[in-house]
């Protein structure tokens, strides 16, 4: 009688721990990840190396649409802005702006990208607290939008629109309780405190400066499309009272962004697609709520404002992917498996908050295990997955993680190891370096080392 042979498969003892995950739960060891974007994974790894960040344009293009299809179906004049804090890498922008987005900015830098990529000053949105004078008078002198954050800026700025010559339109940042969200309250200008009305009335009397917007961001992640719809109301209730008190016209109402990928939050116990709204759902409660608060303003010989905002995450999350190799296996003093990746923290910033898919790039045999994924970084900190169920891995296979496309390519830092390659798939599905792996000419080029420590000869004791 003939026998089959069967593959091997190393061995394993877990022990089981109630309400932890083990071999009994419900992730399978069958699941792998071969291909992105209808490109073969393994290639580009051998071709740009290991970890790396791979785009898809085809993605970013899709996402933006279906945005702007979800609200300009529900209402007439909508304008989307490219959060760049969010990613501001060059080809990301341009492929959003080719869309039609405009650029919304929070620093000098930021501003100076978005020109230097080629946006028109009057498609810029300045926002955030910190712009200083030399930036202003940029600013001014080219056209920008000016999200006004506080007093002294807004004196700052009507100092530098005096000196130009120039009025200015200006959009006024406010910070509310929605009763849905906890208040970014540091940002803007309060409404219940009576400030926002304070600022609105000296922007009325301001010679340099125009009042023409208003501008508010909920915070992150907001999972409840419902406090939009409140922001919306409480907004148009103000716009309503600043424009009697003043006599400005409001001709824009910003919502910001926060809406919510389909990530999932450490903590949460529901997967992102029972708890995560779609684009359709937040625009039906922001549109209806538009809608709603502005019909009669054409009775009155008003327009009704435009409707901008600055989502980022919802549209680049699920466009990128960190692929990464295994370097070691490990057990740890509790018996639980470990294994060493070489991407750690430093890559992956929203591994902190974030529990990211991780899935293999071939099908893994042998039993599921809890595993601790730890990245190569010299600090105990550098914990890619607290847990996650894996087959064994061996020396050199590939992980995956999805949806890293918001904040990781911008909150990454350059410690102990360099960053690595950056491509993207363009929609022909050929293959382009968008940023190129650091190396210690790189990493040094800032450096300069005065001449009495440039010799590293060491003295030696008599």
């Amino acid at each position: 009688m003939s026998h089959e042979k069967r593959n091997w498969s190393k061995p394993t003892l877990t022990p089981h721990r109630i309400g932890a995950l083990n071999k009994f739960g419900s992730v399978s060891g069958g699941q792998c990840q071969d291909t992105f974007a209808g490109v073969a994974i393994q290639p580009l790894l051998e071709k740009y190396g290991s970890p790396l960040f791979i785009i898809s344009e085809k993605r970013l293009r899709d996402n933006v649409r279906k945005l702007l299809r979800a609200f300009e179906t529900r209402y007439g004049d909508v304008t989307y802005s490219w959060s760049y804090k969010t990613n501001y890498l060059g080809a990301v922008c341009n492929t959003l702006h080719q869309e039609g987005a405009w650029a919304e900015v929070v620093s000098a830098f930021e501003y100076e990208k978005a020109r230097a990529l080629g946006v028109p000053a009057e498609k810029i949105l300045f926002n955030g607290p910190h712009k200083e004078r030399p930036i202003l008078e940029r600013v001014v002198a080219e056209g920008a939008r000016i999200h006004l954050d506080n007093l002294d800026e807004l004196y700052l700025l009507e100092d530098v629109a005096k000196s130009a010559g120039k009025q200015v339109d200006v959009t006024m940042r406010l910070n509310f309780d929605t009763g849905y969200t906890e208040p970014w309250s540091r940002f803007g200008f309060n409404i219940e405190s009576g400030q926002a009305m304070d600022a609105a009335r000296a922007l009325g009397e301001s010679a340099q400066l125009n009042l023409c917007g208003l501008h508010s961001h909920l915070g992150t992640f907001v999972l409840d499309p419902r406090a939009y719809a409140s922001q919306i109301r409480i907004m148009c209730n103000f716009m309503e009272e600043v424009e009697a008190q003043t006599g400005c016209c409001i001709e824009s109402i910003d919502i910001g962004g926060g809406f919510a990928s389909m990530n999932s939050l450490q903590g949460t116990y529901l997967p992102p697609e029972q708890v995560v709204p779609s684009l359709d759902q937040y625009a039906e409660a922001i549109c209806n709520a538009l809608n709603d608060a502005t019909r009669t303003r054409e009775q009155q010989g008003k327009r009704r404002p435009r409707l901008i905002m600055e989502s980022g995450r919802a549209i680049v999350d699920d466009t990128e992917i960190l692929v990464t190799s295994v370097v070691a296996n490990k057990r740890m003093p509790d018996g639980r498996k470990s294994v060493v990746i070489d991407a750690g923290v430093n890559l992956l910033f929203t591994g902190f908050w974030y529990n990211h898919q991780v899935t293999p790039t071939r099908v893994l045999e042998g039993v599921p295990e809890d595993t601790i994924l730890y990245g190569p970084l010299c600090m105990n900190i550098d914990v890619m997955r607290a847990s996650v169920m894996l087959p064994p891995v061996n020396i050199g296979d590939s992980l995956v993680f999805n949806q890293v496309g918001a904040y990781n390519n911008t909150q990454w830092m350059q410690f102990i190891e360099y960053r690595p390659n950056i491509v993207m798939v363009h929609v022909d599905q050929t293959v382009s370096v968008v940023r190129a792996a650091e190396d210690l000419r790189v990493m040094t080029a800032q450096e300069s080392i005065p001449e009495h420590l440039c010799s590293v000869e060491m003295q030696t004791k008599e």
